[in-house]
């Protein structure tokens, strides 16, 4: 299997292996690595994965995208990866809502967040690139976060050999627990600094830091390269693939669906990685009629999906889902590459980098309907949901779920469809405690420790241990620097 870049050329010689896209991170032309290809996943397979453990399943899809690594290291890495001490609740289990909705908990990892579940796995994919490619030089990885991803990037790669890590978030743009997560992250090769500014301020320095040559040029000083943990990087991106699967594995196995029978999927999502892994498990074979797109207050990808018109000259809204604070959805150019192809997405990249918008045609458009629709909750709305979830099931969500929640409701209650619905869930509600306890009674500690234990009180649920062993620990990193500083930041970082 080889990948191509969203914005070039797709002939062999512009090609490279799963290893160097892991390894190299970003295209050398600024486009995202993509498979040349998408791997088939038959029936039969979908229901031999339906007997067995979520290791097995996510290394039988790893091993469709990733040949050029050896099988039985796959399947270690996975063991190792999803390990029931690293993931004490479960990976990805299904919790029955109603007879209709199911919600994919995604958050039992070390970090209490989705993004564990690609970045358990991740610094093993990158350790055996660096191994498969020959690399003697130390990888650099460049992290722009809004809340979870730096979190669950710092806990993959501490402590790695051949690896050293800085992260970069919005000093304001994420909720207390986060940056406690990130601020107590212990490892010898871990670096956190905070800049003035939102998350996109955040995501385009990184990006043009990975663009300048003399940056490069600075960092090979030290022995080192840039790659990242961003859904930018392929692998990040694929092992998500592999829950999509697991919860419909799920649902054969528990009876809920025969097999070849659709489901819906509802994902909240700001950078569109993770329901776009959602869409490459429909391009693979997995029966998905719809994808539901949910959005908070920054609703821009509900507008691109109801108008076509990708316009990020908006207003920035900071929320109480802060890791869907975004307006540059980076990995809606992947979707863009699969509809129509590298020369028009380049036009549609270019477009957006010079002028903030871009607009596809009626064709592209069409294309992207028909497998996807757009639905976005407010602040109230987020919170009323919070409430009602837990008033009629005794069931507690965090405002990322709440969201995707809404967006199930509302299209069940505009098309009256109640095929199976799968809605992830993607961040514990105690990593958001004070809002929770706000949605659930109209007010809240100032303390996040007392909040974590109001909630606990309120809803009978136990507190994770990863929350609540911050308490004790010590405060490492509390720089805060301008965006335009991110620069001469990294590189001395890079040469700690």
């Amino acid at each position: 299997m080889y990948y191509i870049s969203t914005r070039g050329g797709t002939t062999a010689a512009d090609s490279v292996s799963g290893a160097a896209a892991i390894k190299q991170g970003l295209a050398s032309d600024g486009g995202l690595f993509m498979p040349a290809s998408i791997p088939a996943v038959t029936m039969d397979e979908i229901v031999e994965m339906s007997r067995m453990s979520y290791p097995e399943r996510a290394a039988r899809i790893l091993g469709k995208f990733l040949d050029d690594y050896p099988t039985e290291e796959l399947a270690a890495y996975c063991e190792s990866a999803y390990a029931p001490e690293r993931f004490p609740g479960g990976a990805a289990p299904l919790h029955r809502l109603n007879d209709t909705v199911s919600v994919m908990e995604l958050w039992h990892g070390p970090t209490c967040a989705f993004k564990d579940m690609a970045l358990q796995i991740m610094p093993k994919l990158l350790s055996g690139a660096l191994r498969l490619t020959g690399e003697t030089r130390r990888a650099f990885i460049l992290v722009a976060t809004s809340g979870d991803t730096g979190k669950a990037a710092l806990e993959g790669y501490a402590d790695v050999d051949q690896v050293g890590i800085m992260v970069y978030y919005p000093v304001d743009g994420v909720s207390r627990m986060q940056k406690l997560q990130m601020a107590t992250q212990e490892g010898g090769n871990v670096n956190v600094c905070a800049i003035r500014g939102n998350f996109d301020d955040a995501q385009n320095g990184v990006k043009r830091i990975f663009s300048d040559p003399t940056a490069a040029e600075a960092l090979a000083e030290n022995n080192c390269f840039f790659s990242s943990a961003n859904s930018i990087n392929w692998g990040r991106l694929v092992p998500q693939v592999a829950y999509y699967f697991s919860a419909y594995c799920d649902l054969l196995a528990s009876g809920e669906i025969k097999p070849g029978e659709e489901i819906n999927v509802a994902v909240p999502t700001g950078n569109f990685g993770n329901i776009f892994a959602g869409y490459l498990a429909k391009e693979m074979g997995l029966p998905v009629k719809r994808f539901l797109c949910a959005s908070n207050k920054n609703n821009i990808l509900t507008d691109f999906l109801e108008t076509g018109v990708y316009d990020r000259n908006r207003p920035f809204y900071t929320t109480m889902s802060p890791s869907m604070d975004i307006l540059i959805s980076s990995n809606l150019e992947r979707l863009l590459f699969l509809k129509v192809g590298s020369e028009k997405t380049a036009r549609y990249m270019n477009a957006l980098s010079k002028d903030g918008r871009y607009e596809v045609d009626a064709d592209t458009k069409a294309a992207i309907d028909a497998d996807f629709s757009g639905y976005f909750c407010d602040e109230e709305k987020t919170a009323g949901v919070i409430r009602s979830t837990f008033d009629t099931y005794h069931y507690v969500v965090d405002p990322h779920t709440a969201v995707g929640l809404s967006a199930a409701q509302q299209y069940i209650a505009e098309t009256g469809d109640t095929t199976k619905m799968v809605v992830d869930s993607t961040a514990s509600p105690y990593k958001f405690a004070s809002n929770v306890c706000r949605a659930l009674t109209g007010e809240a500690p100032e303390d996040e420790f007392e909040a974590l234990s109001m909630l606990s009180a309120l809803t009978g649920t136990e507190i994770p241990l990863p929350l609540a062993s911050l308490k004790t620990k010590e405060i490492r990193f509390d720089r805060v620097i301008d965006a335009a500083d991110m620069r001469a930041e990294t590189l001395a970082a890079s040469a700690r």
